[in-house]
């Protein structure tokens, strides 16, 4: 009973914390329609800052509860609102979760930046020289109190804040309709400042209340908001008293499952994986009619060609072939997994880009391609590769289950909590078909380098073929029609469970093949190079890419494993700037929805004119680079330059004619014609 009692009262306290955050994050999602995933991350920093200037800088305890809670705190959730989400209020859901995932990521990059992660910084607990209060034959510390009483205090306070104030009020109403409720006088612009300055100061007292529990790690810290999740989503993203609720259970259950379960080297990660589980299975079990809502893609996409794709798989050829012949031997291995990761982000172009559905998880599904050719491949035999892809659409499928009736925001969640299971239990298990509790070594088909790279360029090439036949097809059409509209598609006659299940089963096969060959180029493998965390740079550069266009898995592969390699290699103290870069630019996403490999493609079609020139200047450099007359820089620059000076010669000079007149001077510089009758009407439309 003493046992019972005592993690009871741990348990109450941090499903204490877990209902502050989850308290932020509902009011957050309940007054603006926005579900941030950010929201961790902001109490991260919060904590960080709590740390700098009480641990850093020796200021007292209140002034740095007062600077961090009342002035840090509500200035960057103003600073968010206004820079980062206004922006994309009108855009699609994927963009706007995409924009969370990347506040998310630049945020971890950026404190691993500002605080070294190998520095050790305790927190001290609040009152903690004071004797715990005996409650029975347990006992409860001040700093447990003072987190039940402040969770009972804001559930209250925000309780009576939206139902029972006018600003409260008309923050829901702005949720519900916003222009009705700016016509009855509502202001939405200054509801959302109110939510994301409310949400954001609750984000940072969880964080400070939780970091003297816990080391101070940014990406810990960030995904502690897993169980504030599961506790929202008992609360289904609008009710606080059962986002309450389900933070006291979502605590409680961690708290006892660390003091009774079982003494077994196969556990320990289970109580890590704890809340993840919680999350997937409520997710999996409570009823949600919001969560049968669907990914709404507001623009059509394109449809990419056979012929077009050829020369892209040529391309790609060509360019395996000159970094094989070019590359040093430590090089080949770290350029070397641009391929591997091209195909992880091919299979996210699968499944998000053509169908619509989000996968987190699809590192962790590379890392279980990855174990098995390490368990079936041993002898390098190709003929492996046909376990990993069976293996791998299996564990897709069985992921596609949840699927069914989850979408959006939700599905993201549900393979979130997926990939955390993975590298939080599942992989970190002492078992010899995995990691075997720390790393796997893993054979490769071909024993030189280059020759697997050459093969992981070519595997690349004909999945793209591959991806381009199968949107061109009968099931991509399904695909598309199913991402525009599941209710129109299965109305029609579309099969949605088949459908479903088998794009999941088919972008799981290719995350799969990619990390098998990831393994390959790598020679060893371990569970951190599968974690959620790693995997969110992955999705975040396909979207910036084009979540629909089949260049973003090479885009993303050459972002991750190419250019922030050589640019850590001219600047070894950029690593964490590369990742925040990442960050910036999936904000940034934002207003360019599309993508950045359209434009590209579009604003270096010209150069299709002088591609024999092109060709010529580019074979001349890697003929000197082989005769070591120049080094791999100037290759490198050099081609680059070259490219940039013959898409400048083939551009067309269009003449300057009267339409470069703006519309509105247009009957007054110039006569007014009729063509410019049909821009207005057409600039009316859009408007």
């Amino acid at each position: 009973m003493d046992k019972f009692l005592t993690f009871g009262i741990v348990g109450l306290s941090t499903g204490g914390i877990y209902a502050v955050i989850s308290s932020g994050l509902v009011l957050t999602y309940t007054t603006t329609g926005i579900f941030n995933f950010a929201h961790g991350a902001a109490g991260m920093m919060a904590a960080f800052a709590y740390w700098q200037l009480t641990g850093g800088w020796g200021l007292p305890v209140p002034i740095a509860l007062a600077l961090v809670l009342f002035v840090l705190a509500p200035l960057f959730g103003l600073l968010v609102e206004r820079v980062i989400m206004r922006p994309v209020r009108g855009v699609g859901e994927v963009e706007r979760l995409v924009v969370t995932i990347a506040l998310l990521t630049g945020l971890i990059a950026l404190a691993q930046w500002v605080w070294d992660p190998n520095v050790a910084r305790p927190l001290t607990p609040f009152l903690a020289d004071r004797e715990a209060i005996a409650i029975g034959p347990a006992t409860m510390t001040w700093h447990q109190l003072i987190t039940l009483v402040v969770a009972a205090a804001v559930a209250i306070g925000l309780y009576a804040f939206l139902y029972g104030s006018r600003t409260g009020v008309g923050m829901r109403a702005t949720v519900d309709d916003p222009s009705l409720a700016r016509l009855n006088g509502g202001d939405p612009v200054a509801a959302a400042k109110a939510a994301w300055v409310l949400g954001t100061m609750l984000a940072a007292l969880g964080g400070i209340l939780i970091a003297p529990s816990i080391p101070l790690d940014a990406a810990n810290l960030s995904l502690l908001i897993v169980s504030a999740y599961a506790a929202a989503i008992f609360g289904r993203l609008r009710s606080l008293p059962m986002a309450f609720v389900g933070a006291m259970v979502v605590g409680c259950t961690e708290s006892y499952l660390t003091g009774y379960l079982p003494q077994n080297e196969y556990l320990p990660g289970l109580r890590i994986a704890a809340p993840a589980l919680l999350l997937f299975l409520v997710l999996l079990l409570f009823p949600n009619p919001r969560v049968r809502g669907s990914v709404r893609i507001t623009r059509s996409l394109p449809t990419p060609t056979l012929q077009g794709t050829l020369v892209f798989a040529g391309c790609l050829m060509v360019f395996a072939s000159i970094l094989a012949t070019t590359l040093s031997d430590p090089d080949v291995i770290s350029y070397g997994q641009i391929f591997p990761m091209s195909i992880i982000g091919l299979s996210i172009v699968v499944l998000t880009g053509f169908s619509g559905q989000i996968s987190l998880a699809q590192l962790g599904l590379a890392g279980i391609g990855a174990v098995v050719w390490a368990g079936f491949g041993t002898s390098g035999n190709p003929l492996a590769l046909l376990a990993v892809v069976a293996v791998s659409a299996v564990v897709g499928a069985v992921i596609a289950i949840p699927a069914l009736r989850l979408s959006g925001i939700y599905l993201a969640l549900a393979t979130a909590a997926f990939a955390l299971i993975l590298d939080g239990w599942i992989f970190t298990m002492p078992v010899d078909w995995l990691f075997s509790g720390g790393g796997a070594e893993v054979t490769p088909i071909f024993s030189g380098q280059r020759a697997q790279m050459l093969f992981a360029a070519a595997v690349l090439a004909a999945l793209c073929l591959l991806v381009v036949w199968v949107r061109r097809g009968f099931f991509g059409r399904r695909l598309i029609a199913m991402r525009d509209s599941e209710a129109a598609c299965a109305t029609l006659g579309g099969r949605l469970l088949v459908t479903k299940v088998a794009v999941f089963a088919l972008s799981s096969a290719i995350a799969g093949l990619g990390g098998a060959l990831y393994g390959m180029q790598a020679r060893t493998i371990t569970p951190e190079q599968f974690t959620l965390v790693a995997g969110l740079p992955i999705f975040l550069l396909v979207i910036i890419g084009g979540m629909a266009a089949v260049g973003s898995g090479f885009f993303t592969g050459v972002n991750l494993a190419g250019i922030m390699h050589a640019v850590t290699v001219l600047w070894p103290g950029a690593h964490h700037a590369s990742s925040l870069l990442v960050g910036l630019a999936g904000i940034g996403m934002g207003r360019h929805p599309e993508g950045v490999v359209p434009h590209f493609r579009e604003s270096w079609n010209p150069l299709r004119r002088f591609w024999l020139p092109l060709a010529a200047i580019v074979g001349a450099l890697w003929g000197l680079r082989l005769l070591d007359v120049v080094n791999g820089w100037v290759l490198t620059f050099g081609s680059v330059a070259a490219a940039l000076v013959l898409r400048e010669l083939a551009k067309p000079r269009a003449p300057k004619t009267d339409a470069d007149v703006p519309l509105e001077w247009r009957g007054v510089r110039r006569p007014w014609l009729p063509s410019d009758r049909e821009e207005v009407l057409d600039g009316l439309a859009r408007s």
